[in-house]
């Protein structure tokens, strides 16, 4: 199973309605359970360079099945994945990409840029809690 339109368009609203909230236009990106684009929503007055990072964030989540500032934990120099974010055409190692599941399967992933890595975090899983 994956992550379908209907529900990416749920989860996209949830997150609209979060960086709303808070003030912060963003730009959000789902993935389903192969890193295809299912979804992208770019707010208005979202910054146009976070569109590529919105979408790199989620893949990055997929690719690794977990959410994208785990990964940059891991990549820290000295760190088992040092250097990981040059693999795949691109990674974004710092948060804004969170894990879609179905219960204990992942079905996509979320992945939010705009604002700081706090905000991209929190917009991206009040998406990902939508499901």
């Amino acid at each position: 199973m994956s992550v379908t339109l209907e529900q990416a368009e749920k989860l996209s609203q949830a997150a609209k309605e979060k960086a709303a909230a808070i003030g912060v236009p963003m730009n959000i990106a789902i993935v389903d359970e192969g890193a295809n684009l299912v979804s992208f929503h770019r707010m208005d007055n979202a910054w146009l360079g976070s569109v590529d990072i919105a979408i790199k964030k989620a893949k990055t989540a997929r690719f690794f099945d977990m959410n994208s500032g785990e990964i940059g934990k891991l990549s820290q120099p000295g760190g088992p994945l040092y250097n990981i974010e040059h693999s795949n055409g691109g990674l974004i190692s710092f948060p804004g990409g969170v894990l879609l599941k179905d219960g204990d399967k992942i079905i996509g992933a979320i992945g939010v840029s705009g604002g700081s890595v706090d905000q991209d975090h929190e917009v991206a899983t009040a998406g990902a809690e939508a499901i």
